[in-house]
């Protein structure tokens, strides 16, 4: 069977049973696929062509991949966008400082010379996404063995990649979908010149902190602005002074018409990666212990961190991002996991593949295929849960120490001092000069002490002693198991760890300097700490990723010929995908109800200016009091801040537009009900809901608060 024609089969199947608004669809094939009917039904005005095209300008040209993780839109003709606050938030970081600190003030560029750079920061925009299964898969029909295929696809991806960008400006990626049975072109225009134009103060963007990360309501005004940059041909360039706001081919109307109950709702944007179809044993092994594991280590860390943030403003400010970003994925493992536990994810798939076997018991080959692929899960996933063990050992404890992360980079260092000998100096002196920026270093050493404690002791309360790394092991044996003996000595005498004597390694690196550099303690665990990582887990943990890929393809393949009930999509790869659902409340437990929107009244209720999670200032809390909201209230006379709706999203959803059924903006995606978070694995259209910073609350606080009009006055307003 053709490859086209076969996948095709993927999406044209029957909507008779498929669960409302689950689902993340391809912009391309929403017409051919039959899923732009059921868009319409729900409401949906825009035509196929308005949402994506190639020959015209379309929504597409106006969403944009901001910084490889968030997505971000186009409001203005000058190159504006809107994102995450948590999307620009590394980027604020970096330009702050305990001086000029914009993540604790906010920042409000009232002239376009006082927009800033963000050094590192890119956006792209995707200019066409083309099917080219058959031309990955070219002369591989024939082959059976795995590396001789894999090369021949390589090949014929790096070719496909070639043709569509030579002589022209544009970059590209073939992207694998459905667990390598279909593969798709994706042509990006990427912009390195982007600079921040707003951000409200910390108290305002992340109102509610961690407490009220992923929770619902929520009453935090999640928005950035930064602008692109180009060249005078409208063309991308590195950064100069001499480079112009973008003029872009498509700009998003923002609507301040509200929205009402059961409204149709869209989000378009990049999320970043889901496992609807694992199976039992997958879901089995990331519900009862991958996730809990991660959520344990991911919580010792935070602690100390919260602990030293709180003394002064500059560890504040050192650790903001780090801890934000720990935090983040911290408390939706943690939610994922409560939700599958309580929505019985794996009993649930077991019924599904008890009821697929069913199907399948008088098609003989089909069923042979089926206990094939069981079997193989049964055998895959018990080596597959010991290396990922391992490796979320090495990600989430080792290498969360920052001394060990540091130390990490010397290794590589003297790697490429033995071979600067032949012949790769230019390799060492970009290596020299990496380490020289990283000193003096970027993290507080009583802080990473503290650290190294309590995860080391997490780690030999829960590794059995056959599993432990054995240097490690070796060493807590040597003080005794002692942990905090141990990190006093390592912490005070490893020559790492002393800025002077990195220096002078650097300056004049010769043998005898880092002969005496590798016989540091803390260098020996390091080293053997990521020699035990690539040499003997990760190449275990591809092998078993690459089994468990090749089983699911086999899987999904059943499901797709023999469940018909259902519309299959393909999961989330961090491509540009369409969402669609209706604004909703919901009710995650017995008796309790929540609404779809809040409003300033909620930030006047929460106030609590002796926890900083909770402060108000009074230029805000005086607008509240007056109730001084202009053009940006509600028909209710209140000022919205959030709603909530069923598009089914997930990570990289960050910062998506969210339409009205015209297509204009009505607010910008920011997180998802903490109930909900399991829908990366199994959605659940009772409690599953993306949550969304109301454009008006955006606007008041540009307007209003900030007194911004240049920024007011050129963002594209619906008519």
């Amino acid at each position: 069977m053709k490859a086209k024609g076969y996948i095709l089969s993927l999406y044209l199947l029957s909507f008779s049973i498929s669960i409302a608004d689950e689902g993340m669809w391809l912009p391309q094939l929403l017409q051919i696929t039959g899923v732009y009917q059921k868009m319409k039904d729900a409401g949906c005005k825009l035509t196929p062509e308005q949402i994506y095209s190639v020959n015209h300008s379309s929504l597409k040209d106006a969403i944009v991949l901001f910084g490889g993780g968030c997505t971000a839109e186009i409001v203005s003709e000058k190159g504006l966008i809107i994102t995450n606050h948590h999307c620009g938030y590394s980027s604020i970081v970096n330009l702050s400082t305990v001086e000029k600190n914009y993540l604790k003030k906010g920042y409000w560029a009232r002239k376009q010379e006082e927009e800033l750079y963000c050094p590192n920061l890119t956006v792209s925009l995707v200019v066409r996404i083309e099917d080219v299964t058959n031309e990955v898969l070219k002369s591989t029909q024939n082959v059976t063995e795995k590396k001789q295929r894999d090369a021949i696809i390589n090949e014929n991806i790096q070719a496909i990649i070639k043709k569509a960008t030579e002589g022209t400006h544009y970059n590209a990626i073939v992207k694998p979908f459905s667990y390598e049975l279909q593969y798709f072109l994706i042509v990006y225009e990427t912009f390195k010149d982007v600079r921040l134009v707003a951000a409200p103060p910390e108290h305002i963007g992340k109102f509610g902190g961690e407490d009220d990360n992923w929770m619902w309501p929520r009453h935090n005004a999640d928005f950035t602005m930064f602008r692109i940059y180009v060249n005078k041909e409208n063309k991308p360039a590195e950064y100069s002074p001499d480079n112009v706001p973008y003029k872009p081919k498509y700009v998003i109307p923002i609507s301040l018409k509200g929205y009402k109950e059961n409204d149709f709702t869209m989000v378009y944007g990049f999320p970043g990666r889901t496992q609807e179809y694992l199976s039992s044993y997958g879901v089995d092994v990331l519900m009862n212990d991958i996730d809990p594991r991660r959520v344990a280590l991911r919580e010792l860390k935070l602690k100390v961190l919260e602990k030293y943030m709180k003394q002064n403003e500059e560890l504040n400010l050192k650790y903001a991002n780090t801890y934000a970003s720990i935090a983040n994925y911290y408390k939706k493992w943690k939610g994922e996991m409560m939700g599958l536990k309580k929505f019985n994810a794996v009993e649930r798939k077991r019924t599904f593949e008890k009821g697929l076997e069913e199907k399948l018991k008088f098609k003989n080959t089909a069923l042979d295929s089926f206990n094939t692929v069981m079997k193989k899960f049964s055998e895959i996933y018990p080596s597959y849960q010991y290396y990922q063990m391992q490796a979320d050992y090495f990600q989430e404890c080792f290498m969360a120490i920052d001394a060990i992360k540091f130390i990490g980079n010397y290794v590589d260092f003297f790697t490429e001092y033995n071979r600067m000998k032949m012949g790769l100096s230019h390799q060492l002196d970009k290596l020299k000069s990496t380490l020289s920026a990283s000193l003096p270093f970027q993290f507080y050493l009583p802080a990473d002490k503290e650290i190294f404690i309590v995860l080391m002791n997490y780690y030999f309360e829960n590794v059995k002693k056959k599993d432990r790394l054995p240097f490690l092991d070796s060493l807590y044996n040597q003080f005794n198991q002692d942990i905090q003996k141990m990190a006093d000595y390592l912490y005070s005498n490893s020559l790492f760890l002393n800025t002077d004597k990195l220096r002078e390694l650097l300056s004049t690196p010769n043998d005898q300097k880092i002969k005496d550099f590798e016989s540091d303690v803390f260098y020996r665990l390091t080293q053997s700490i990521k020699l035990q990582f690539y040499s003997q887990i990760l190449p275990h943990l591809k092998e078993n990723d690459a089994s468990i890929t090749e089983t699911q393809r086999m899987f999904v393949k059943l499901i797709i010929d023999y469940n018909k009930e259902k519309q299959y999509y393909p999961d989330a790869n961090s491509t540009l995908r369409i969402a669609f659902g209706k604004v909703k409340p919901y009710e995650p437990r017995d008796g309790v109800k929540y609404g779809y929107f809040t409003t300033s009244q909620g930030i006047l209720e929460k106030q609590n200016n002796n926890n900083p999670d909770y402060f108000i200032d009074d230029t805000l809390k005086t607008l509240f009091l007056k109730k001084d909201f202009g053009k940006y209230a509600d028909k209710d006379g209140q000022l919205h801040i959030a709603f909530i709706a069923s598009n089914h999203t997930t990570g990289g959803n960050s910062g998506s537009p969210v339409f009205n059924s015209k297509g204009e903006l009505i607010g910008t995606n920011f997180d998802r009900c903490w109930e909900g978070t399991m829908s990366d694995i199994m959605y659940n259209p009772e409690i599953c809901r993306n949550i969304v910073l109301d454009i008006r609350y955006t606007m008041f606080l540009l307007d209003k608060y900030a007194k911004c009009e240049r920024i007011v006055q050129e963002i594209k307003k619906a008519e």
